[in-house]
């Protein structure tokens, strides 16, 4: 029937937006393992991150021309085939330069591939039903996040898991690839190339059996009228106040500007590291923080795909906005409150030590590698030299009889040994480890300002 065609034709259409939520999301979790497997650097760290949205940017510029001119369904099997591209060169070739240009295909494909699923789907469905269709686009972001933040989670502690991370969105691109070349054009498409017989035989398959829809006639005649009326309009009549188009382009300008500017992609990007750095330590602990994230998603995006037609956008808009002004206020007020510091979310490649000494010459240097909260001491508070024998002791546990105390007052820590009386201090840590409250408390404004996100900008 049509409807199962237009369900299937929506559905294979969306997996783009799987893909497109689980390519933001999946890094957050693998960074964390590569920037100690490639021994990033923090500017190295943020290249790789910020790839995905440069390549997005490179094809965004051209990426309306394919659309037009090869159409919906050439795009969405293209974008597939240029996230199997990029995966596979960030998996199979392990160095920066190959993950940063593979995070760039794959930012091309998420790019254009977005635009042509939402326009595919809108075009396909009947009109009484095109929000629903559309939304189901978010819903399958929401998903791939949720999936993204899952795996990340499952193989956060598997030696080199952040493969098979990335190589999860392989499975929803190669059956997307496979399928989509078997599904009807877009009628309005077609009609756009001046194929009127094949714009006619594919919409009367799209709508047959469907019930209160309007004839295949009436339908195609709109979509005539709409081509003309296009056609009328040149680019510079955007900025004009012809047809209020100039007032059109504010709305549709200023909603994609709010979607960015609001920091939903910062959040989805440096999840697990905002998350580690406000108390859930460990890379496990903080992937499985914010797999929280993609479960919030969900539960905040399904309601607006049944609610968009009946309550409309601009109410839920206006609900999101609130909700998401709410709950960032409550986490400046409370951060503010704990006077913590946060000088950068950025680590660079830890040793797997607690505590190390080690010798350079006849000084020693003491670092640590433990988790320290908000608040990133310098370089030169970490860093205490004293005389000493050359030795190479690691502190981890009580077993080799060393002791790590914490003093509150003076924040000065000695290790004493059994075998020797001698104690060595170490040079004010200022370990300001973060309170459970805050701790919670952040975590649960994030929550909320991502089902905020969802119910409103998102779909």
């Amino acid at each position: 029937s049509g409807a199962a065609l237009v369900l299937c034709s929506v559905s294979v259409a969306c997996l783009s937006g799987l893909m497109m939520g689980y390519e933001m999301s999946v890094i957050s979790g693998a960074l964390l393992q590569l920037r100690d497997v490639l021994t990033l650097s923090c500017p190295q760290q943020e290249q790789v991150v910020g790839s995905i949205l440069f390549g997005a940017f490179l094809l965004s510029l051209g990426g309306g021309t394919i659309l037009d001119r090869y159409g919906r369904r050439f795009s969405i099997i293209l974008t597939a085939l240029l996230c199997v591209l990029g995966t596979l060169l960030s998996v199979c070739v392990v160095s920066f330069w190959a993950l940063v240009i593979g995070r760039m295909l794959v930012g091309m494909a998420v790019a254009l591939s977005g635009t042509a699923s939402c326009l595919y789907a809108a075009e396909v469905a009947p009109a009484a039903w095109r929000g629903r269709c559309v939304c189901v686009y978010e819903l399958m972001v929401v998903l791939g996040m949720l999936l993204g933040f899952g795996l990340s989670c499952a193989f956060a502690g598997v030696p080199d898991g952040w493969r098979f991370t990335f190589g999860g969105v392989l499975l929803p691109a190669l059956l997307q690839a496979g399928i989509m070349p078997l599904l009807p054009q877009s009628p309005r498409f077609l009609l756009a190339q001046q194929r009127e017989k094949e714009a006619h035989a594919t919409l009367l398959r799209l709508r047959a059996g469907i019930k209160g829809v309007d004839a295949v006639e009436d339908e195609l005649r709109a979509i005539r009228l709409a081509l003309g009326a296009e056609r009328l309009h040149g680019f510079l009549d955007l900025f004009r106040s012809r047809d209020n188009m100039f007032q059109r382009l504010l709305v549709g300008a200023g909603l994609v500007f709010l979607q960015q500017t609001t920091g939903q992609p910062n959040i989805l990007a440096y999840a697990s590291t905002v998350l580690s750095s406000v108390g859930f330590h460990g890379n496990e602990a903080a992937t499985l923080a914010s797999t929280g994230f993609g479960v919030v998603k969900v539960g905040g995006t399904i309601p607006a795909v049944f609610l968009v037609d009946k309550v409309g956008p601009k109410a839920l808009l206006c609900l999101g906005t609130i909700v998401m002004m709410l709950s960032t206020a409550t986490l400046g007020a409370v951060t503010m409150q704990s006077h913590t510091h946060v000088s950068s979310l950025c680590k660079g490649p830890v040793n797997k030590a607690n505590l190390t000494v080690f010798e350079t010459g006849a000084e020693a240097d003491f670092q640590t590698n433990t988790p320290l909260g908000l608040y990133q001491p310098s370089y030169n508070e970490l860093q205490n030299k004293n005389k000493a024998d050359a030795f190479l002791t690691t502190v981890n546990d009580t077993k080799d009889h060393w002791i790590l105390n914490y003093t509150y007052d003076h924040r000065t820590a000695f290790m004493d040994s059994e075998r020797d009386s001698s104690k060595i201090a170490l040079q004010s840590l200022h370990v300001n480890e973060v309170s459970p409250s805050l701790k919670w408390i952040s975590l649960v404004s994030l929550l909320v300002y991502v089902a905020g996100f969802s119910i409103s900008l998102g779909p």
